[in-house]
């Protein structure tokens, strides 16, 4: 169907255009993709055993949708995405006060343009990211926003009564006709205006200052909220809970390669900046890491949740980071290191609220624990624990380089070193390599590996480590000590 041509009521009914509502349009779309094996929620991932096939599952079932999910858990981004599963056009009246079907009108204004023009009336065609309307719950939000008004401009100047529903200001929920309709933040929605969703939802009657309309309105409502029991601002009163037929719940990734791919995907880096610059796949491991830790941390509030925006920005500024050095540097490329991370610091304390023990660390300080704590976890991952084998009789693999620090040895790495001198400094340790050959990195990963187990060693008591305003240094406390008692 050439849509280009028909213009008029007379060329659609000519066409033999059939209307269906927007649930059944979805509803034959999804099973027109599922049938290929088409990804019908494309980017959105580690929901793909437990969150989307819910949701496909409900719009099957033509429900309305409330997604119950912590804070970055794609709610909104899924929502936003179900316009994918709409046709790409749709016919509506031009002039009319809502998106009236010229086949099946609803308004008094499309009414009113089809008994004055007939065949002759104009029609448009809607595209389909057009018919996506969101809203923010607040508590300032009114019935007139939502549902609408009388207006008493237009009252006077069309010299109606109030009587006459032509005087109505709609609100957001009757323009979202045969739209997607999607409520963010639902509990914070004040009760009574929760109490004006009932009949909406279930059988099209609005109540708009004394007017009882009956609008058959074809939408596909869509609302996000924090779980219940995880907020103190407000709840979803029990009756419109109860009227929305599918509840799903949203989680945070399982996995770190998961966690991987989204930040990844949705980190905004600009091309040149990615070629310049190396991020090894242990850094990326390390970023996650410490997210997960914040997720589990007892000092940051789990019923705020930790979102997937933190690893997503602290990418970001890991880039601004090594950028950051290349030009104070003049290099023209560079590798990411683990000292590095004292610049997604401002990603963490921007992302995480903390609960009271939390509040007396300080955000600084909690969000170097939560690396501390990241870090120690992947080394021994990849290395024994430095105790282990002393417990074991065995010949320990770090004695070279616990015998370097405790000869009054020390390693400062300052945060711009150029490439050059950051190697140097490690190619001092002695023992380093030795422990890192077994791993057998890529050449080019190999400082950075260096560094890691200087960090290793202190996480693990082995040796201290002090963050300072422009370096980082690891020493052994105890030949520090015994230094200063010498002198």
């Amino acid at each position: 169907m050439d849509i280009s041509k028909i213009k008029t009521l007379g060329q659609l009914k000519a066409s033999k255009y059939k209307s269906r509502s927007i649930k059944d349009e979805i509803r034959t779309n999804l099973k027109e993709r599922l049938a290929k094996g088409d990804d019908s929620y494309e980017g959105i991932l580690g929901f793909e055993d437990s969150v989307i096939p819910d949701l496909e599952r409900a719009l099957l079932s033509k429900h309305n949708i409330l997604l119950l999910g912590l804070r970055g858990q794609a709610k909104t981004r899924i929502a936003r995405l179900t316009t994918k599963l709409l046709d790409d056009y749709i016919p509506v009246i031009t002039g009319a006060d809502l998106n009236d079907d010229p086949l099946n009108p609803i308004s008094t204004s499309a009414l009113d343009l089809i008994a004055e023009h007939g065949d002759e009336t104009p029609i448009t065609w809607l595209k389909s990211e057009d018919r996506y309307i969101e809203k923010l719950a607040t508590p300032d939000v009114s019935i007139s926003d939502l549902v609408g008004d009388v207006d008493p401009i237009k009252a006077a100047t069309l010299k109606l009564p109030y009587s006459d529903p032509r005087v109505i200001h709609y609100g957001l929920i009757p323009r979202s006709h045969r739209c997607i309709f999607v409520l963010n933040e639902l509990p914070d929605l004040q009760a009574r205006i929760q109490v004006a969703l009932f009949n909406i939802l279930q059988e099209g009657d609005m109540q708009i200052r004394g007017f009882k309309l009956r609008l058959p309105l074809d939408i596909l409502f869509v609302f996000t909220a924090n779980p219940e029991d995880y907020t103190n601002r407000g709840s979803i009163i029990t009756p419109l809970k109860d009227r929305i037929e599918s509840q799903i719940l949203t989680h945070y990734p399982k996995t770190i390669e998961i966690a991987k791919h989204i930040t990844e995907q949705e980190a905004i880096i600009a091309p040149d900046i990615k070629d310049s610059i190396r991020i090894p796949e242990v850094i990326r491991d390390l970023l996650e890491k410490i997210v997960f830790e914040a997720r589990d941390s007892e000092l940051v509030d789990e019923k705020s949740g930790v979102s997937a925006r933190l690893s997503i920005s602290a990418l970001e500024n890991l880039y601004s980071t090594v950028e950051h050095r290349m030009l104070k540097n003049k290099e023209k490329s560079g590798t990411v290191r683990i000292a590095d991370l004292v610049g997604i610091i401002p990603s963490i304390t921007g992302k995480v609220e903390l609960v009271y023990e939390g509040e007396q660390e300080g955000p600084y300080g909690v969000a170097l624990l939560l690396m501390s704590k990241a870090i120690k976890e992947l080394f021994l991952e990849f290395f024994e624990h430095p105790d282990r084998s002393a417990k074991k009789n065995e010949k320990d693999p770090y004695g070279p380089i616990r015998t370097w620090f405790s000869v009054g040895n020390e390693v400062n790495i300052l945060n711009g070193a150029n490439q050059k001198d950051y190697e140097a400094i490690l190619d001092n340790v002695t023992g380093l390599d030795k422990i890192i050959d077994g791993l057998k990195p890529n050449t080019e990963d190999r400082h950075l590996f260096k560094e890691f187990v200087l960090h290793g060693l202190a996480e693990t008591e082995a040796i201290s480590k002090d963050q300072l305003d422009r370096s980082l240094n690891f020493s052994d406390p105890l030949a520090n000590m015994f230094d200063e008692l010498n002198n």
